[in-house]
């Protein structure tokens, strides 16, 4: 198995969020090496969050861990950019639908139905600058 880096406070899992992703992991299909938050292309704003399980044969090695409340989440070093500082929430509404929330403050916009959004246009020139 690759050895996992683990970076502290650079995404923040609530206690809400970090019991979410261990019942999930509890409850993953088959054999699974844990959960993972990518960014990905699409929406109105240009960006949108996505989790999912990490298959056994998965190589870790690109991936950052990221570990609060006795949960870890994977994220892949590419997109760990735009998350820095993010804090994660899981949340249920008074109609009984639950979420994970991203409170990410390398956002500059959402869109109206809140499921994409738009990078700080700073932070993402920055990157390719790196």
């Amino acid at each position: 198995m690759a050895i996992r880096e683990i970076i502290m406070q650079a995404i923040t899992l609530t206690e809400g969020a970090a019991a979410q992703i261990k019942k999930l992991i509890d409850e993953a299909p088959g054999a699974t090496q844990g959960l993972r938050l990518s960014i990905r292309p699409g929406g109105c704003s240009g960006h949108s969050y996505h989790m999912e399980y990490i298959l056994p044969e998965e190589n870790l090695s690109d991936e950052e861990c990221f570990e609060n409340h006795g949960a870890q989440l994977y994220v892949p070093k590419t997109h760990s950019w735009m998350l820095y500082g993010t804090v994660i929430d899981h949340k249920t509404d008074e109609l009984g639908n639950a979420r994970f929330s991203f409170t990410n403050p390398n956002e500059s916009g959402r869109c109206g139905c809140g499921s994409s959004f738009k990078v700080n246009e700073e932070a993402e020139k920055q990157k390719e600058n790196a």
